[in-house]
């Protein structure tokens, strides 16, 4: 499996051969330009929306793989599609139960026997009983770090510590050209405890690669 952090939210996820001998493309959370990032192109067969806001739903910049349309999910709810199962987890944008700035979701993916969870612009200090038990267990974690609209750096490693995945890949910071003010990558490896970490172009991995019993923190260079 492949994962490309294509900037600000926005992952690619691109599985290994299905029965139809196509790779899987998942795309989540594309953005708008207008937030001062340059998006690369991207085809999907399964394109994942955590909220309606304009740092994460230009859906028309994906394109469908093999000249389809990609198989929209930006709600919450159970769905079985392109050999992939994936769960979306109502949640909260901000810490006042979304009086300021509405819902969000959060996806759990089960591909290739790997369970990925994205959770979109999580605003809330920390999840719920319920929310971790609906996370279950998490083989990669993508997690917003910036502050802001969503959780810092404290509340991340918090959150991080409640779902206990097996490798975490940050997201939502401070990036050169950004127009949305968020805290730097550097606040949240120190809170970690991760300062030398060196960012890599893009995440491949296989299900015997996972560490078993430790953490892994992997910072990706947006691509």
């Amino acid at each position: 499996m492949k994962i490309i952090w294509r900037g600000h939210s926005c992952f690619q996820i691109i599985g290994s051969s299905r029965k139809d001998k196509k790779p899987l493309s998942i795309v989540i959370d594309p953005f708008s330009e207008e937030i001062g990032l340059k998006l690369s192109k991207m085809e999907a067969d399964i394109l994942l929306v955590t909220h309606d806001h304009y740092d994460h739903n230009n859906i028309k910049a994906v394109s469908g793989a093999a000249e389809k349309t990609p198989f929209l999910i930006n709600n919450p709810g159970e769905y079985d599609v392109e050999e992939a199962y994936i769960q979306g987890i109502p949640t909260w944008h901000d810490n006042s139960k979304g009086q300021e700035r509405g819902r969000s979701i959060i996806y759990t993916i089960k591909t290739e026997d790997f369970k990925i969870c994205h959770l979109g612009d999580l605003g809330q200090k920390e999840l719920s009983e319920k929310e971790v038990e609906e996370i279950g267990e998490v083989d990669i974690l993508m997690i917003p770090i910036g502050g802001g609209p969503t959780i810092d750096a404290k509340d991340a490693a918090k959150v991080i510590s409640q779902i206990e995945p097996k490798i975490a890949i940050p997201m939502h910071y401070s990036l050169p050209k950004l127009k949305i003010k968020l805290d730097e990558l550097d606040l949240f490896l120190k809170v970690m405890g991760k300062k030398d970490i060196q960012p890599e172009d893009k995440l491949i991995v296989k299900k015997k690669d996972l560490p078993e019993d430790s953490f892994q923190l992997i910072v990706l260079n947006p691509s």
